[in-house]
């Protein structure tokens, strides 16, 4: 069911995905005259129905391609609620003059947070022995402890870092803060960045600890695979709060079952959400898997961010000043 509200001779703005952003959030509008229709949620088949007429698009997972924009001649400006925009067919944006903005730097907080929660988690058995107290093998133990799990410090450990940006770089500084040896590889077949750098294999062979932090470009589409799932020498945790897509799910499974790594964290998925033969469903009650449903993003504080530069890019088109533009 969609919301409306409009405002004499106004720009009609229409949301198609309300409900990727939290209901705690709220939801600012533009201060100019304007039409709001909203959305909770949009397949593709109804896009161009709900945006007929409209000016400003808003989606942050909902595809808009060239097929849709050969039917919208009044579409202007679409904002990105998010800082991928691979659900937007930019090309075709760019030949018709339909600005495209994204976000950007929003999550430099609630990710690399959340990757540290996936990484704690997992190699101090917090999984596994909470279950173990749930099912009494505490009690039943008769000691004040007792070692079903194994715990591994983060101190003195490698933290290899797949992606350079600024989300990469804040999880550089907390596994610092932790006492960690940190390692930046941008995505695999890049060489001569320099000496800040480490080489794609090199990172794969000795951290201890993987965690991507790449877009989902064709470049980096499935760049860990089986054969990168085998250079990695020191059995790592592979972490992966970025975006589905980086990782060959079935290869990922196989590894985890041929103890070429000893965990998984991953808070994104390929499909979203996990369709009923996902290979994930096979390896999700172990104690050292941990999936979480792309909720890496979404504190409180990001996702008010997020929206108010997702209102202001939409302002600013208006004043003749996009922001943040990728089309």
């Amino acid at each position: 069911m969609a919301s409306r509200s409009s405002a004499p001779a106004g720009v009609r703005v229409v949301v198609l995905d309300r409900g990727t952003i939290g209901p705690t959030v709220e939801l600012t509008r533009p201060g100019f005259p304007h039409e709001w229709t909203e959305y909770g949620k949009t397949a593709h088949a109804d896009v161009v129905e709900r945006l007929a007429g409209a000016q400003i698009a808003v989606t942050n997972k909902v595809p808009i391609r060239r097929q849709d924009l050969d039917k919208l001649p009044d579409l202007k400006m679409i904002a990105v609620a998010a800082t991928g925009y691979d659900v937007i067919d930019v090309a075709a944006c760019r030949e018709r003059g339909i600005i495209v903005s994204n976000v950007r730097a929003y999550a430099v907080n609630t990710v690399p947070e959340h990757t540290f929660a996936l990484i704690l988690a997992l190699r101090r058995g917090i999984v596994g022995y909470r279950q173990a107290v749930i099912d009494g093998e505490w009690q039943k133990s008769g000691q004040f402890c007792f070692f079903t799990h194994p715990v591994r410090d983060l101190a003195g450990s490698t933290l290899g870092i797949i992606g350079e940006g600024a989300i990469g770089q804040s999880v550089a500084r907390l596994g610092q803060a932790f006492g960690m040896r940190t390692l930046f590889a941008a995505h695999k077949g890049v060489s001569g960045l320099g000496p800040l750098y480490t080489p794609f294999d090199e990172v794969l062979e000795t951290s201890d600890i993987i965690t991507l932090h790449s877009p989902l470009l064709p470049a980096t589409r499935n760049m860990i695979a089986m054969a990168e799932f085998r250079k990695m020498k020191k059995k790592p945790l592979l972490i992966n709060t970025a975006r589905g897509g980086l990782v060959v799910e079935h290869d990922l499974v196989r590894a985890l079952d041929e103890g070429l790594i000893s965990g998984v964290g991953f808070d994104c998925l390929t499909t979203e959400p996990p369709v009923s033969d996902h290979p994930f469903n096979a390896i999700l009650s172990r104690p050292n898997v941990i999936v979480t449903p792309h909720i890496g993003w979404a504190s409180q504080e990001a996702m008010q961010t997020l929206w108010q530069q997702v209102i202001s890019h939409i302002e600013n088109f208006h004043a003749g000043r996009p922001t943040n533009v990728v089309a």
